[in-house]
């Protein structure tokens, strides 16, 4: 039973994050959270990760991982009960429209859908997702094995994003939705530090994907990248909704160290897209790094909350003698 456990639990690692742990530290899916971030944060950022005075940005979203946990975060990361918890504090008319629910993929008629949707899984971001344009022209056992891959997925592993840990793995199919460009959706998306949006990021251009950040009067900041995407070659204007969106970002942020708060403007209408606690797990360089640190000085960390790590790493001693018992 263990055997399996273990043999399943490292299959989910995708094999980008393997090539970062020697191989006496091949069960590192066993590692408790915080010795696994210090290597991985190590690997990626070059530097070691300070959790007694953390000062970066990325320093402190792993802060945050390990020590502010707060049972709600994992509603607001689900992208189906997230719909509710934020309808019931800004209205329903924030919400994309949700056509239907499934727990495989084999439960999705799409004859009955509708020509244009959106499926994706609700407890990970991004494996399996399809933006359905024309329904004439979609492999439907091609997107099927999409959403089984993204079913399988587990989210929390690679990066140690604790919300997605207990989410329900579904299928939610939403309605397709564009802007007034009329082919793509941009994002934006506010950092938020206590309940104050102080930055956004501009997500457009897909599918090759910009980023542009700005401050919250819609001055373009000079970070020229982030997580590898560079900046758009175009100019955007600030959209018509734009201090509404300030005023709903405040609203959903408040009493949060750090959320970002992802939204969009139709015509002038604000839409909720997701909750993001910790944008690019954690361990994305900025361009010019000294991001990095202005960012970070803006999150002020709570009270330390300690999760049990004593009792998490006796548990993983344990699993561990047990495994080399049994020879995995």
């Amino acid at each position: 039973m263990i055997r399996q456990k273990v043999k399943k639990v490292r299959k989910s690692i995708k094999k980008t994050y393997r090539k970062y742990f020697t191989y006496e530290d091949s069960q590192h899916t066993l590692l408790s959270d915080k010795a696994y971030l210090k290597q991985l944060f190590k690997a990626k950022m070059g530097y070691e990760l300070d959790l007694k005075n953390p000062k970066t940005f990325n320093e402190k979203l792993q802060w945050l991982k390990l020590y502010d946990r707060r049972p709600e975060y994992t509603t607001m990361v689900d992208k189906y009960a997230a719909k509710k918890y934020v309808a019931d504090i800004i209205g329903e008319e924030h919400i994309i429209p949700t056509i239907a629910v499934y727990d495989s993929p084999d439960d999705i008629d799409f004859d009955v859908l509708p020509d244009q949707f959106v499926l994706k899984c609700t407890h990970s971001s991004g494996i399996g997702n399809c933006i359905c344009t024309d329904k004439s022209k979609l492999d439907f056992e091609k997107v099927k094995e999409g959403l089984r891959k993204g079913l399988e997925d587990d989210y929390y592993l690679d990066e140690r994003e604790w919300p997605y840990k207990n989410v329900p793995r579904k299928i939610i199919c939403e309605k397709y939705m564009v802007d007034e460009s009329g082919y793509e959706l941009k994002d934006y998306k506010f950092f938020c530090f206590d309940g104050e949006p102080m930055a956004l990021q501009l997500i457009s251009d897909r599918p090759d994907l910009t980023v542009d950040y700005y401050d919250c009067s819609f001055n373009h900041l000079p970070i020229t990248k982030y997580h590898h995407y560079p900046n758009s070659k175009k100019e955007y204007k600030k959209p018509i909704s734009f201090e509404r969106m300030i005023e709903i970002a405040k609203t959903l942020s408040k009493n949060i160290p750090f959320v970002r708060i992802d939204l969009y403007d139709i015509f002038g209408d604000v839409y909720f897209g997701e909750f993001t606690f910790f944008p690019g797990g954690g361990i994305q360089r900025f361009e010019p790094e000294e991001w990095d640190r202005k960012l970070g000085d803006l999150i002020k960390l709570p009270k330390k909350k300690l999760i049990g790590e004593k009792n998490e790493n006796r548990a993983l001693k344990n699993i561990q003698s047990q495994c080399d018992i049994t020879g995995i």
